[in-house]
């Protein structure tokens, strides 16, 4: 049975001694995440119901501190600010589906460039692509404006979640996930994690990095890795409606039957207009998750959607208990002081070996552990630090190289996993990509990344920095 994977796994971890350096209650803390880890993986119930057992048996065992240090923590992710734009892009995606106005931009994507599913796909990341320099937030970019279209336009084909997933959904998602992680990484301001990883490494390392030495360089391979995506997914995950015939003369006819634009569809495009301004220019005065929760009363009192639908929107509900409880998990590994040992024993495995390689075996641990993070912001703000101070420490290591290549691996590291960052929780919780198969996706498309950054990227900003 799957429930028992994760029950060996915490008993092992249990009865094993706790490494040097780390206190029995961090190391029973990390048997607990890990068993929480491969309960996800394996879903022996609902990942929402592991979240909740895991923060539940964590704050009841006191890991974490004091009965009313516990209760807070295990809260806390319920406070988190990403947990709720998430919640809030679902709804604006419930907004799109309830006015017909998402219907409406896909029967127009279809009649333009819906000829093949390829060119779906291309179509999807340039959507992201040209939004990606403008939206630091790419939850709000991802949930709020891409995912609530792309979700339209394979039910239009026959492809819904379930059985008729992989007739085109399912490649559209994941194309769309894969293509965020690139563009999250390409531009310095199309992920927030990347900003504050430069002001990090700016107050560690005393190094600043400027909007266009960011863009320089990671453009080489970062094109090579946008214009790949749709491409490799394709073929490693391909649809089954690779040519779709006669599309656009069906598109015309559909919106033909839909009519003109309803009152209801231009306050829905109104809002999301509005919404996208306030997210790429009112950042520094208002936080995004705030601009989409004043969005969403507006379109409760506008009748956009009814009070009933949010609160019947049960997908909406679960991704947000799922989020709030993993983003308090990973987080409890850095209050127990997990992550600060780790990092201190990783230090210990570069003694000896040349720059290169300590670059390398640096960037590959940082972005590997973020199987252990429910967040990229959480992930940055955890360990960063600790690994700048770490190679900071090492003589002759170019500081500037290292610190950029562990804050390009931020965005390329969101599709690891389904919790990895809003982005993939948000595909994920479309329905279309199965829970085998995203792991499958994450760990190839990961290892990819994680395989060509390292033979490409470390050497050519090495050279530019030069």
């Amino acid at each position: 049975m799957n429930v028992m994977p994760p029950l060996v796994v915490w008993a092992a971890l249990l009865a094993a001694p706790a490494p040097e350096g780390l206190s029995p209650s961090a190391w029973h803390y990390f048997a607990m995440f890990a068993a929480v880890i491969v309960g996800l993986i394996l879903e022996p119930v609902p990942g929402s119901i592991i979240g909740l057992l895991g923060v539940s048996l964590a704050a009841a065992f006191h890991l974490v501190g004091t009965p009313s240090e516990s209760v807070k923590w295990a809260l806390s992710g319920f406070s988190n600010s990403t947990v709720w734009l998430i919640f809030v892009a679902y709804m604006f995606g419930l907004g799109y589906e309830k006015t017909g106005l998402g219907r409406r931009i896909a029967l127009t994507l279809v009649r333009f460039l819906g000829k093949k599913t390829l060119g779906l796909g291309y179509a999807v990341a340039l959507s992201d692509f040209c939004l990606g320099p403008f939206m630091p937030s790419n939850t709000a970019r991802s949930g709020g404006t891409i995912y609530p279209i792309v979700r339209n336009i394979p039910e239009i084909f026959g492809s819904f979640p379930g059985e008729t997933a992989r007739k085109m959904g399912a490649y559209l998602m994941w194309t769309g996930l894969a293509t965020c992680a690139v563009t999250s990484t390409l531009f310095l301001t199309a992920n927030a994690p990347n900003l504050l990883g430069l002001e990090l490494v700016g107050k560690t390392m005393k190094v600043g990095v400027t909007w266009r030495e960011w863009l320089l360089g990671i453009l080489p391979l970062g094109m090579i890795f946008f214009l790949a995506v749709p491409l490799i997914t394709y073929w490693l995950y391909p649809p089954e409606i690779k040519t779709c015939k006669q599309a656009e003369s069906w598109a015309i006819e559909e919106l033909s039957k839909m009519g003109g634009v309803t009152r209801k569809e231009i306050l829905m495009m109104t809002l999301a207009i509005v919404a996208l301004i306030l997210w790429i220019f009112a950042g520094a005065w208002i936080d995004a998750t705030m601009v989409a929760i004043a969005v969403l009363v507006v379109m409760i009192l506008t009748g956009v959607i009814a009070w009933n639908d949010l609160l019947g929107y049960r997908q909406a509900w679960n991704m947000l208990i799922w989020f709030g409880t993993l983003v308090a998990l990973a987080d409890g590994l850095k209050i127990v002081g997990f992550l600060k040992w780790f990092a201190g024993a990783t230090q210990g495995l570069t003694q000896g070996l040349p720059i290169f390689w300590v670059i390398v075996l640096m960037v590959a641990i940082y972005y590997l552990v973020h199987y252990m993070f429910a967040s990229l912001t959480a992930h940055a703000t955890a360990l960063l630090p600790v690994f700048l101070a770490a190679v900071a420490a090492i003589p002759d290591m170019p500081l500037k190289t290292i610190a950029m290549l562990l804050c390009y691996t931020s965005g390329i590291s969101c599709l690891l996993t389904p919790y990895a960052s809003g982005p993939s929780a948000i595909y994920y919780g479309s329905g279309y990509i199965e829970r085998k198969d995203f792991w499958r996706l994450g760990a190839v498309f990961g290892a990819l990344f994680l395989m060509l950054f390292l033979l490409l990227e470390v050497p050519y900003l090495q050279w530019l920095l030069s």
